[in-house]
């Protein structure tokens, strides 16, 4: 009896061990290989080549304006497939809204899988640190992804929450795409740190004997040194704070998420990370989703977590990004509507930027280097040679400034530098402010207030450089920096504490 009852209890293991082994291994494809693959799947011969951003090269950018809207009618947000118009709130909620979410799955960023894992949480490190005058908590956290159904991959999310430690009540938080790090940690006490090198010495002697005579050459050498912050608040001002330090200045917590600890940033990932764990290590279908929308993903997942922290003001949790990591910024406030503030910034094609403008980085750019960001279908679009003809951008059923509509009726401010200081003219910010002018419908429509000019795209220009069009749910101001949005954090956080201090409902 206790002999069957033992192999009884070794059975499951033994079952649970053959699955495992007939699993297929992730495959280790190249970029290359990746892009090939799917091209294969959508009878894809060719793809026209990007564009190349040095005007003396071989199929130079444009950066003509006379030139630059070869496709100058836009998609009209505010009507349906049916060509009527959207007049209530209701009928865009209910129906142009989901329209043009499924557009946008299926043929930009492609799908969240509906068996996507859940994510467990754990405190890793729970620290009491000072952010120069602020005493800060400091945690850092990883989400672990239920890898049963694919062992083969592993997934843990990176992501470290700060939040001010004196703070009377919940508070709004940012969550910025980044590497996931403590931001001052604490530091033992003098006497304490001397114990450990004591210790740290004895251990080495014991070790290599050779060594006490080197010690006792440099009596004053310690292996162990006293660690510095790196932020010294009596030191003069040359410029602008770092945005994690203005944010606990104005009673703001932050997160940071690291997005290669849930993707890839490159297609020789797309068999690995959450992307490779949900498809069993295997290549993409053309509607699957890319690393913007895995990374976005993630951001939610880290979001589940947020809203289970008491001192986070749930109301008030936005997302941040710059550059590449603005894209993603930018389908993440879209696609999940618990974030209620966005800081866009510098986020270029496939982000504010529209995919019809001749201005910069073009569709070919994204659909040849960085198809992996993309749902597979986006490639479709840059296609010369296929079972399907040619496409082209204008053949795209959404735009840009769709994107920005489905943030609406949020908080949702767009940043950008200037060309003269690394925000480079590829971006297209002309481009970028035109978008978000023709978002504004949307928003006005749901309650909220825009840019607070027209939304005639095709004749609005850009403001100044520092001239910020920030009275509105719907914000824009270009700064006079880089490729960051360094330069606009206390712009954002003046203008978004403005409407959480005087908060207004609208209703669905």
């Amino acid at each position: 009896m206790i002999k069957k009852l033992a192999f009884l209890a070794f059975l499951p293991l033994a079952i649970q061990g053959f699955g495992q082994a007939s699993l297929p291994s992730p495959l280790n494809l190249s970029s290359e290989q990746n892009k090939e693959n799917m091209m294969q799947q959508l009878g894809i011969k060719a793809l026209r080549p990007g564009k190349n951003g040095d005007a003396k090269a071989a199929n130079p950018a444009n950066y003509d304006e006379a030139l630059a809207n070869p496709y100058p009618n836009w998609p009209d947000v505010l009507t349906l497939k049916n060509g009527k118009k959207v007049t209530s709130a209701e009928t865009w909620w209910k129906k142009r809204r989901p329209e043009i979410v499924e557009d946008f799955e299926r043929e930009i960023y492609g799908r969240v899988p509906q068996n996507a894992p859940k994510v467990t949480w754990k405190v890793k490190v729970t620290d009491r640190e000072m952010m120069g005058f602020v005493p800060v908590i400091a945690k850092q956290l990883i989400g672990h992804v239920d890898n049963s159904a694919y062992p083969h991959l592993n997934v843990d999310i990176a992501m470290t929450l700060v939040l001010p430690a004196n703070a009377k009540g919940p508070v709004p938080v940012l969550m910025m795409f980044g590497p996931s790090a403590l931001p001052a940690p604490a530091q033992p006490p003098k006497e304490d740190l001397e114990k450990i090198n004591v210790a740290i010495k004895a251990l080495l002697i014991n070790a290599n004997p050779e060594l006490r005579e080197t010690f006792e050459k440099y009596p004053a050498y310690n292996p162990i040194a006293a660690q510095s912050t790196g932020f010294n608040p009596f030191a003069p001002r040359t410029g602008d704070l770092p945005a994690t330090q203005q944010l606990v200045a104005k009673g703001w917590g932050y997160a940071l998420i690291d997005p290669a600890s849930i993707q890839a940033d490159n297609g020789a990932g797309l068999t690995k990370g959450i992307i490779g764990l949900v498809n069993k290590g295997q290549p993409r279908k053309p509607e699957d989703w890319g690393a913007l929308r895995a990374w976005a993903w993630g951001a939610s997942r880290g979001l589940d977590y947020l809203l289970t922290e008491p001192m986070v003001d749930a109301k008030h949790i936005g997302i941040e990004g710059v550059s590449r990591y603005g894209k993603a910024a930018l389908v993440t406030m879209a696609f999940d509507e618990r974030f209620n503030i966005g800081l866009i910034s510098s986020s270029g094609e496939g982000g504010t930027k529209p995919h019809r403008r001749n201005f910069g980085e073009a569709v070919e750019n994204l659909a040849n280097g960085s198809h992996y960001w993309m749902a597979g279908n986006f490639m479709k679009y840059a296609a010369s040679d296929s079972r399907f003809g040619s496409k082209t951008a204008n053949d795209m059923p959404v735009e840009s400034h769709e994107l920005i509509a489905l943030c609406a009726p949020r908080l949702t401010f767009i940043s950008h530098g200037i060309p003269e200081q690394g925000d480079a003219h590829w971006l297209d910010h002309q481009g970028s402010y035109m978008a978000t002018v023709a978002a504004g419908t949307v928003f006005k429509l749901l309650g909220s207030k825009d840019l607070g000019v027209s939304n005639d795209y095709k004749k609005e220009k850009m403001p100044g450089v520092n001239v910020g069009l920030l009275n509105g749910e719907l914000a824009w101001r270009q700064h006079d920096g880089g490729h960051t949005d360094l330069q606009n954090i206390k712009h954002f956080l003046d203008w978004a504490n403005g409407f959480i201090q005087s908060p207004k409902s609208v209703e669905k």
